[in-house]
């Protein structure tokens, strides 16, 4: 057997790393097939050498975000679990950014991954961002995120948030109501991630002097958004037609973010998607980004990263055959 030691400074970094009844150190022990064992101010990591190995760079990894203030959790012990297992742990460094935006109950929001740091600098650096991704990667989050913060920090005047009302299996005519309460269960998504970050007071307050709008992708024809902020969200579900409409609606002083998940199309058989379109057409020009997320940057449950998985290697055997 080997055994590498691990030199913790401070009790407050011990009872971070540990984790509620040790779960941190399991999940390590677990993933590496070693045993961790605490003596006072050092850790020994004891097992078969090269997995001594990996278990000394997930502690070590985990110790650098501790020490850069991140509080861990099941999601990003997992995910420095992941780049130790791929190597890439190194990159660790790079996905450490400054707060993006505070939630109404105080909970910072930063990105969780690399690929979510890569989304931002995308967002900050570009006019029109494009992200593809499963479900769960924080697509949309984030990119409201940014466009709370450019709205408070005074550098566009308006958010318009817009999705597509495509219907995923049901029919809108047999939903209640007139034509906005068919549309709203659509758009809620939006309004939630609203909701975290300005509080139900405060976005009704912005709605009514029109500095923030939420409508389906329909009301955007004919309009030029200046000084904006505008998000397309579940974009694989608009036809080609209607995603240049939209790029197209672009004005002075605005940033565009675009998100989808090409996986999960709900448009009618034979209609080709306008963000798989998109992508294609656009990827040479410049001041405009293309961000791709994979099932590591998903930060719901874990089991989601599995059933994202499960289904891939579904749909690769079905083509296959």
């Amino acid at each position: 057997m080997f055994e590498q030691t691990v030199n913790i400074d401070r009790m407050e970094q011990a009872v971070g790393l540990f984790g509620s009844f040790d779960e941190n150190i399991r999940l390590i022990e677990n993933e590496f097939g070693v045993s961790v064992i605490s003596r006072g101010s050092d850790l020994k990591v004891v097992g078969e050498e090269e997995n001594v190995s990996k278990g000394v760079r997930a502690v070590n990894g985990l110790l650098m975000l501790i020490n850069k203030g991140e509080s861990l959790s099941e999601q990003n012990v997992r995910y420095v679990l992941s780049l130790v297992k791929e190597g890439t742990e190194s990159k660790l460094e790079s996905m450490i950014s400054d707060c993006i935006c505070i939630t109404t109950r105080g909970k910072p929001i930063k990105p969780k991954t690399l690929g979510q740091t890569k989304y931002i600098e995308a967002i900050k650096n570009n006019t029109i961002t494009v992200s593809v991704g499963p479900a769960g990667t924080g697509k949309t989050y984030l990119a409201v995120a940014m466009a709370v913060t450019a709205f408070r920090a005074k550098e566009v005047n308006r958010i318009i948030l817009t999705r597509p009302a495509v219907e995923a299996g049901e029919k809108l005519g047999f939903l209640p109501g007139d034509l906005q309460q068919k549309i709203d269960p659509y758009l809620r998504p939006l309004y939630d991630a609203l909701f975290d970050m300005l509080g139900t007071e405060s976005l009704q307050r912005h709605q009514e002097k029109g500095g923030i709008e939420v409508a389906p992708l329909a009301y955007m024809r004919g309009r030029t958004l200046d000084d904006s902020f505008i998000i397309l969200d579940e974009a694989q579900n608009t036809t080609a037609e209607q995603m240049k409409m939209f790029l197209t609606r672009l004005g002075f002083n605005s940033k565009m973010v675009v998100t989808g998940d090409i996986t999960q199309i709900d448009l009618p058989e034979g209609k080709k998607s306008g963000l798989v379109e998109a992508v294609r057409i656009l990827k040479n020009i410049d001041d405009i980004a293309t961000v791709r997320f994979t099932e590591k940057d998903v930060v719901r449950h874990r089991l989601v990263q599995d059933i994202i998985k499960a289904y891939e290697k579904h749909e690769e055997e079905r083509k296959r055959r």
